[in-house]
């Protein structure tokens, strides 16, 4: 199997240890093809409209006009989707900066299936939990690292591997069968929540690791394509409808960026495959000897190309086609950050306010306000805290509850105060988290291997 992880907002040449999502990606060479896992290393996501897909990557990428990061920008588009409320609080928690790659946990966030031998369907989430253990870093230690380092994760990992101190992830998986996932109170296949660990239990299957170093970069890693269509018989998708989109956008990312025939790549080839037989034809850059003189349609007379019908999966249910405005399915934005927030220490709990409130810089009074509100709804205190760090007192903030159950209505929502808070504001450095001891965060703990233990994690929900 082969292995990218990497940076979101950053684009290449940005330094390592910043507060940020990371990447992880895995491709696995089996003997019916590859499959590409492509995760990130939290369970949950920003988004469960794909049509935002492209906003994100604006909102968090450079301004078009000064050529720089804006906070106001980023922040604003998060605050309009109260949806992000769970991913922005592990964000901007002591979780929120790694110390390496291999002190990270890995996480499909989409549901996936599993089909067995008669065709039953069960719903499938991936889950690598680092042997390693947690190990994170503060905004002050993060900005000490990126002044003396900041290729800072690629080293560490890279030097691992070469002197034989080999990372180890366990692999779990979460079941819900289709049974379940009609009785539960939330839509298991929003990418923006996690399945209960004490209803949907983790079973252990396996463990991987990393024992080898690419030995060119740009032909093992900057070439390598990863395709959350790239799946391999027994397992399949689910009606998530970011997966859905990602199905179409991620193969077509990869013809435009490394080619028609991106397949020929060494690091993309699927090795594991005794005989590779693919239907593609010609294209720029076709190197394998095309296919040759065989006949190349379907149907034929000559048993070439068959139809494999018996790798049909089930049917899912599906509704009117039709653009999906699923604040009218399921607009409880508030609750698992809420239960998120309250399994964290006092000490975390500061730390997340505090990172914020640095991270807003000079949003608007509006934008800060609206991130107040959405705070406030999953968890008074955090409103209060957040509110705190940022130097605004509560009595100005409307905090009344907003339905948000159309996209409509969350568009009214996120117009409120745009009369008179639309403004900037100083930007907030709050500093007594500063010297706060090690007990009770992630943060250089002693023995990061402590943090492993799955029930007792409180950012596991």
């Amino acid at each position: 199997m082969f292995a990218r992880f990497s940076e979101v907002a950053a684009e290449r040449g940005g330094a390592d240890a910043e507060r940020d999502i990371r990447g992880f990606a895995l491709k696995f060479y089996t003997e019916e093809g590859n499959w590409d896992m492509v995760g990130n290393n939290t369970p949950v996501f920003f988004l469960r409209d794909p049509k935002h897909f492209i906003d994100l990557n604006r909102a968090i990428k450079r301004d078009p006009k000064t050529n720089m990061r804006s906070s106001n920008t980023n922040w604003d588009f998060w605050t309009s989707l109260p949806e992000s409320l769970h991913q922005v609080t592990i964000t901007m928690s002591d979780r929120g900066i790694l110390s390496s790659y291999r002190f990270m946990h890995g996480f499909s966030s989409h549901t996936y299936s599993l089909i067995n031998a008669n065709n039953e369907r069960v719903w499938v989430k991936f889950f690598f939990r680092s042997q390693q253990g947690i190990q994170n870093l503060t905004d002050q230690e993060a900005a000490q690292v990126i002044a003396e380092d900041r290729e800072s994760h690629q080293r560490d990992l890279f030097d691992a591997i070469e002197f034989g101190q080999y990372p180890k992830w366990t692999l779990y998986f979460q079941i819900m069968t289709e049974e379940e996932a009609k009785q539960v109170d939330f839509n298991p296949f929003d990418l923006t929540k996690v399945w209960p660990k004490e209803d949907f239990p983790f079973v252990e299957v396996g463990e991987m690791e990393l024992n080898k170093n690419p030995e060119n970069y740009f032909q093992d890693v900057e070439e390598a394509s990863f395709n959350p269509a790239a799946l391999v018989p027994g397992i399949g998708v689910s009606p998530d409808r970011m997966l859905q989109a990602r199905l179409f956008s991620y193969p077509d990312a990869q013809r435009y960026r490394i080619g028609v025939n991106y397949h020929q790549i060494p690091v993309n080839y699927p090795r594991g495959v005794k005989d590779f037989h693919p239907y593609s034809r010609d294209g720029q850059a076709r190197m394998d000897g095309n296919g040759g003189g065989q006949i190349h349609v379907e149907p034929n007379s000559y048993g070439n190309w068959k139809d494999h019908k018996d790798m049909a999966e089930p049917p899912m249910d599906a509704g009117d086609v039709d653009y999906y405005d699923f604040r009218g399915d399921d607009n409880d934005y508030y609750t698992q950050p809420g239960i998120l927030f309250n399994r964290m220490t006092a000490e975390q709990q500061l730390v997340l306010f505090e990172n914020t409130a640095r991270a807003m810089g000079d949003a608007t009074l509006q934008i800060k306000h609206r991130h107040i509100n959405n705070c406030y709804q999953a968890d008074p205190k955090y409103g209060e805290g957040v509110a705190k760090a940022l130097g605004i007192d509560m009595h100005d903030v409307d905090l009344t509850p907003t339905p948000r159950d159309s996209d409509q209505a969350n568009r009214e929502a996120n117009a409120r105060g745009a009369a008179d808070l639309n403004v900037p504001t100083e930007p907030a450095q709050p500093a007594s988290a500063n010297d706060l001891p090690e007990e009770g965060r992630d943060t250089n703990v002693q023995d990061p291997t402590s943090l492993t233990g799955i029930m007792e994690d409180p950012f596991v929900l």
